[in-house]
């Protein structure tokens, strides 16, 4: 497909009318429940100076350390009924209470409307899409380059193994993938609060504090939102893109506690203070939502912040024993049973070099 293909589409008909219909959408677009400003004012040429003359070391200086899997990984299920396996950014196998869920598959070398630039991944995936184990669902949380592939979308559409597992989304973003030759008995789109059976899970949309859009004309014309996915004996939170916000906990008083919440660390920025957590709040958001155990996403794949690569990794770890969360860092393609999760490796300070540096 096309680099215009790959902006996505515009909702109309009975999509645009639902969606208008949403308590978060107001004055022709989806805003969030609080005051929100994507980037400072004023800031955004400071932003383009020190993107190209920041000091940080945004990019790994040796490859990562990675599990490579294999379908067979998969083949039994886990002891406990639940396991989540991090494949890089805040794509994540949940393999629970007997069902499969692929949250924000992207595959793709860059994320960027095109696979010619853009930012570039660190690491090669874990393991190939189209091996994927049997899916039951496929979550996607927004609709932004780094949590929504078309290349990886497609892959998935056409793979026999994945035949008629649904597809499920914010409200809006269905119009993306009807483009991308995704049939529309398998969109399903959730507005906050609503949510959709898959076999015995319930799988529902709640409350973020972000912004969405794939063009310089599409701003907040789909939703954005994090997830809830509730098995009869295990319950797991994925934050999907979020800034700093009270409101957060409301997924808890609905959906939790939670076996583990995967909550997103890196990518923040003081020019951006409002639309991405920092590791310290991260840390503060697994309390509001009552998740029992924090995995760490949204870090160690892309360059999409002025800071150094590894700095989340090394937040997070300090905030969260200090805040009293436990915490888990399982390596790229590793997996974890929260019933028995494994002690913090700082694995990413033995990649060239960072061993060197001060925690």
């Amino acid at each position: 497909m096309s680099f215009l293909a790959a902006l996505g589409a515009s909702a109309t008909g009975d999509r645009l009318a639902r969606m208008q219909r949403s308590p978060q959408y107001r004055n022709g677009k989806f805003q969030n429940p609080v005051e929100t400003t994507q980037v400072v004012p004023g800031a955004i040429w400071g932003t383009l100076k020190h993107q190209l003359t920041g000091k940080e070391q945004r990019v790994p200086p040796g490859s990562l350390p990675l599990v490579a899997r294999t379908p067979a990984d998969f083949a039994t299920p886990p002891a406990s009924g639940l396991r989540v396996t991090w494949f890089g950014h805040a794509s994540t196998l949940i393999e629970i209470d007997g069902h499969r869920v692929l949250v924000d598959p992207v595959w793709g070398e860059r994320v960027s409307p095109s696979q010619a630039f853009g930012p570039k991944r660190f690491h090669p995936p874990p393991m190939p899409l189209h091996v994927m184990p049997r899916l039951d669902a496929i979550v996607l949380t927004h609709d932004h380059y780094d949590h929504l592939d078309m290349y990886s979308i497609g892959t998935l559409v056409r793979s026999v193994t994945q035949e008629k597992v649904p597809f499920i989304m914010p409200l809006g973003v269905g119009a993306h993938l009807e483009r991308w030759d995704v049939p529309a008995s398998r969109i399903i789109e959730l507005d906050w609060w609503e949510s959709a059976r898959v076999g015995a899970l319930t799988i529902a949309a709640g409350s973020a504090r972000h912004f969405s859009g794939r063009g310089l004309t599409s701003r907040n014309r789909t939703l954005w939102a994090s997830w809830s996915i509730i098995g009869p004996t295990h319950r797991v939170f994925h934050s999907g893109d979020t800034g700093p916000f009270d409101g957060i906990a409301e997924n808890g008083r609905r959906y939790g506690p939670f076996d583990v919440a995967l909550i997103k660390i890196g990518a923040y920025g003081d020019d951006w203070p409002d639309i991405h957590l920092t590791p310290e709040q991260a840390v503060r958001a697994c309390t509001l939502v009552q998740g029992r155990l924090l995995l760490p996403i949204h870090w160690g794949t892309f360059n999409l912040a002025f800071h150094d690569w590894d700095e989340p990794a090394e937040r997070v770890v300090a905030a969260a024993p200090a805040a009293g969360v436990a915490l888990v860092m399982p390596k790229l393609g590793e997996s974890v049973e929260p019933a028995s999760p494994p002690p913090v490796d700082p694995w990413w300070r033995t990649v060239s070099r960072l061993g060197q540096r001060s925690p």
